[in-house]
Order: structure tokens, then C-alpha cells, then sequence
């Protein structure tokens, strides 16, 4: 089943055990949370990822994060945050890239809670990794420089980091050459992420095509994961996630940027009318 199930998930649509992965922090969950449900340790798989030993290219490090989490043979994990989807699509990302089956749950805590979801039991083998079997790829900052040009890259910042206004803690900043800017929370409707259709249409606006290769990136990884689901939601593909992100690229001196506001950008301009009515 989890080659057919859909990224995102409305909880009153599930219809099948779900091993409820909670995203939040650890004193949210504590307050209150859903039965069954284990907490994901986001700080620590934040910091991981950022690590010889965390890179998503060795699996060692996930394989134990992930089976920490009673995850395996048979277990479908259903993946929410507080409402901002940022973090739920991290994890998602990485647990679909190792090929292990999941789905984020639109709106977050909120709506699990409303849908009174109930989590499934741990399970009793322990999972198998695939790395790189998932539906959104990865790709590192070498793959990413030689391919600029090639690939559509997509940056799911803010407009300010865009700019380079915002530096958040970096030596450098601005973009990459080329990237289109697409704020994360543009896809979102509240603690949703917009449904396929208004989805599909933004990407239209800003200039991506079906069949384009696509790759996404913020500055450290969560709101690229989410900008890939909405990517892949959208019809866009193939879709991979620069994960390491800006974070990574600007501390590479022999990393291009490009410091602009985000009128100089090649986003395209919202449609008319007439445009949306075609």
C-alpha cells in the first residue's frame, strides 16, 4: 500500500492504522496528546542531519532513529506537527526517502486531535531502509552546482533571505543563480497545505513546468521538505530536496549567489483574470 498512498492526508480521510508520529515539542506533548502516539525528537534529527554521521547518505544513524520509533514491516506512519507542516514534512521526507511508508496529516495537531485518531501499535520487526526509494530525491551541493540550469530550483525562503536582508546566521547571502522564490507559506492556507489544484497553479504562475526536474531548498531543510511535497502534489517531477539547503551552499566560497530583491527574480506575474479562467 505505501507506493499508493497519497503525501498529505486529511485525518477524517484515514481509514487505516496509522503509527501517529508526533512532531511538537516535547512540552505540547506532554500537555496533551493522541493515543498511541510517540513523539519524534525533531531537535535531535535537525542536528543529526547536520553531521558526518547524520548524513542521509549513511543510513546507520536513521535506522536507529527510526526503529526507535516502532516503526517496520507493515507500519504506516501518519506524521503531524503543530500547524505549521514544516517539520511533519521533514520528517515525512525522510522517512519516505528510505522508503518507508508515511503520510503527513494536514492541519497538524489541531486536526488529529479534531479526528480523534487513535495511533497503532509499534512493530515487532524492526524496518528495512531503501535509501533514495521514495517519491522526492536528494541532492547534494555538488549534484546541484553542476546541474544549475538544468534543474529548476526552487527556494522556499523568505523574501528577505532571498534578498540577502536576512542573513539568518549565515557569512553569505541572497540566492542561487536562477532560483525562483516560492515562500513556504504561500502553499499553505493556515495549517494547511492548499489542495493539489491551487497548488498546481501557483507552480504554473511561477513558471514551472510538468516533467521539469525540480529541486527545493530553504536554509536548513524543513520548509524545502515541504515545498517538495507541495511540488510533488502539484504534479511537478522528478522532485528532489537540496537538504543541506543554503545553510550548506553558503559556506562554500565556490558556491555562486546572487543578492537581489525579489522583483529581479524570474517569477512570473500573477495571472489576470482572464488568465485563471483559462
Amino acid at each position: 500500500m505505501g507506493t499508493e498512498l497519497p503525501p498529505v492526508m486529511d485525518p477524517t480521510e484515514v481509514t487505516f492504522p496509522l503509527r501517529l508520529l508526533d512532531v511538537r515539542d516535547d512540552e505540547s506533548f506532554a500537555a496533551g496528546h493522541a493515543a498511541g502516539a510517540v513523539r519524534v525528537p525533531i531537535e535531535d534529527w535537525v542536528t543529526a542531519a547536520r553531521t558526518t554521521d547524520g548524513d542521509l547518505s549513511k543510513p546507520d544513524y536513521w535506522s536507529r532513529a527510526i526503529r526507535s520509533l516502532g516503526l517496520g514491516a507493515g507500519v504506516i506512519s501518519g506524521v503531524f506537527d503543530d500547524g505549521r507542516m514544516t517539520e511533519a514534512a521533514r520528517v515525512w521526507f525522510i522517512l519516505q526517502y528510505f522508503g518507508l511508508p508515511a503520510v503527513i496529516l494536514n492541519g497538524g495537531w489541531p486536526d488529529v486531535r479534531e479526528a480523534g485518531l487513535d495511533g497503532a501499535t509499534a512493530a515487532s520487526e524492526p524496518p528495512l531502509l531503501h535509501p533514495g526509494s521514495g517519491p522526492i530525491g536528494l541532492v547534494d551541493r555538488e549534484t546541484l552546482k553542476s546541474s544549475l540550469g538544468l534543474m529548476a530550483v526552487l527556494d522556499a525562503r523568505s523574501e528577505a533571505e532571498f534578498g540577502g536582508q536576512d542573513l539568518k546566521g549565515n557569512a553569505r547571502g541572497g540566492h542561487l543563480p536562477g532560483a525562483v522564490l516560492l515562500p513556504h507559506i504561500e502553499l499553505l492556507e493556515g495549517t494547511r497545505l492548499r489542495p493539489p489544484l491551487s497548488l498546481r497553479e501557483q507552480f504554473s504562475v511561477a513558471g514551472f513546468t510538468p516533467g521539469q526536474p525540480v529541486a527545493t531548498h530553504c536554509d536548513g531543510g524543513g520548509r524545502a521538505a515541504l515545498a517538495a511535497v507541495a511540488a510533488l502534489q502539484a504534479g511537478l517531477g522528478p522532485v528532489a530536496v537540496y537538504y543541506q539547503s543554503f545553510t550548506d551552499w553558503a559556506a562554500d566560497e565556490t558556491c555562486p549567489i546572487v543578492a537581489a530583491t525579489r522583483d529581479e527574480t524570474n517569477r512570473r506575474p500573477e495571472p489576470t483574470e482572464g488568465d485563471q479562467q483559462a
